[in-house]
C-alpha cells in the first residue's frame, strides 16, 4: 500500500513537471525583443521615392531603407499610412518606430522629432505647362499656385507669396496637385525636382516642363524620422554612412535617377 504522502509528493512532481513544460513553450522576453519588428511609416505618392505598383510599395526610399536595415541587422515592415497621419504616428511613437517618406530635415520638425544623418540632397522645382509664361520663382507672384499640404514645398511658396495667400491652393498629395494643374485649376506646382523631373519623364504627352530656380529655392536634405530620444536612430545612423561608404547607396540612386549621386555633399552634412 502507498502511503498517502507517497502519492501526494508523486502528484506535486507530475504538477511541476507539466508547469515547466507549458512555460518553456512560452517565448522568453529577450527572445521576442531580439525578434521585434520594426515598423516604418510611409506615404505611397510620392514617386520615384515611394509609391504603389501593383499592390507594392516601390522606389528609391524603399530600396535604401532595404539596404540600411539589413546593415543595422534589423527586421522591418513598410506601411504606407499617408502623409499627415505619418507625422501624429511618429510623434506618438505606437503605430510607427520611424518614418521615411521624401522628409526634409529642419529646424521646426527637429523640434517634435529626430532625424537620422541625411540620406537625400533636394531642391524644390517648379512644375508648369509647356506654353506657361513662367520662367522663375518671382513670376509665381499673382499666379495660383499648388503645393502638397504640410511639405517644405509649401513652406518655400508661402514665403515667397506669404502665408495667407489666397493663391495658394494646398493638396493631400502631389499627384493630386499636379491632376489640377493638368485641368487647370492651378498654374504651377511646386514640389521635390526629383518627383517632377520623374513625372514629365515618365508622362510626355501630358505637355509639362520643370523649371530651376537655386537663387530662389534653397537645397534641402531627407532624413528617415524617429520620435524624439528614439533608440534607433545611433544604429541606423551608423548603416546609413555604411551603404554610402560601400556604394551601395550610389547603386541604388543611380538606379533610380540615371547619374551619379553627390555623395560629398552627403557627408559634409553628415
Amino acid at each position: 500500500m502507498i502511503k498517502k504522502g507517497v502519492i501526494v509528493a508523486v502528484f506535486f512532481s507530475l504538477f511541476m513537471a507539466l508547469a515547466g513544460c507549458g512555460k518553456s513553450a512560452e517565448p522568453t522576453s529577450s527572445a521576442g525583443d531580439a525578434k521585434k519588428k520594426v515598423i516604418v511609416g510611409t506615404d505611397a505618392s510620392f514617386a520615384p521615392f515611394e509609391y504603389m505598383d501593383k499592390g507594392k510599395i516601390v522606389g528609391f526610399d524603399v530600396d535604401l531603407l532595404d539596404a540600411v536595415m539589413k546593415e543595422a541587422g534589423l527586421d522591418y515592415d513598410l506601411k504606407n499610412i499617408g502623409w499627415d497621419p505619418l507625422f501624429a504616428a511618429v510623434q506618438q511613437g505606437k503605430e510607427v518606430n520611424l518614418a521615411i517618406s521624401g522628409i526634409t530635415i529642419n529646424d521646426d520638425r527637429k523640434q517634435t522629432y529626430d532625424f537620422s544623418v541625411p540620406y537625400f540632397e533636394s531642391t524644390h522645382m517648379i512644375l508648369v505647362k509647356e506654353d506657361s509664361p513662367i520662367k522663375n520663382a518671382l513670376d509665381l507672384k499673382g499666379k495660383v499656385v499648388g503645393v502638397q499640404n504640410g511639405t517644405t514645398g509649401q513652406a518655400a511658396v508661402e514665403k515667397l507669396l506669404g502665408k495667407e495667400n489666397k493663391n495658394i491652393k494646398k493638396f493631400e498629395n502631389t499627384v493630386v496637385a499636379i491632376m489640377d494643374l493638368l485641368n487647370g485649376g492651378v498654374e504651377a506646382v511646386v514640389t521635390d525636382n526629383a518627383v517632377a523631373n520623374e513625372y514629365v519623364k515618365n508622362n510626355p504627352d501630358k505637355k509639362l516642363k520643370t523649371i530651376e530656380d537655386p537663387t530662389n529655392f534653397e537645397s534641402e536634405f531627407y532624413g528617415l524620422m524617429f520620435p524624439k530620444g528614439s533608440e534607433l536612430k545611433p544604429k541606423i545612423d551608423e548603416a546609413i554612412k555604411k551603404v554610402i561608404d560601400s556604394g551601395k547607396y550610389a547603386e541604388i540612386y543611380k538606379k533610380w535617377f540615371g547619374h551619379e549621386p553627390n555623395v560629398d555633399n552627403l557627408t559634409k552634412q553628415q
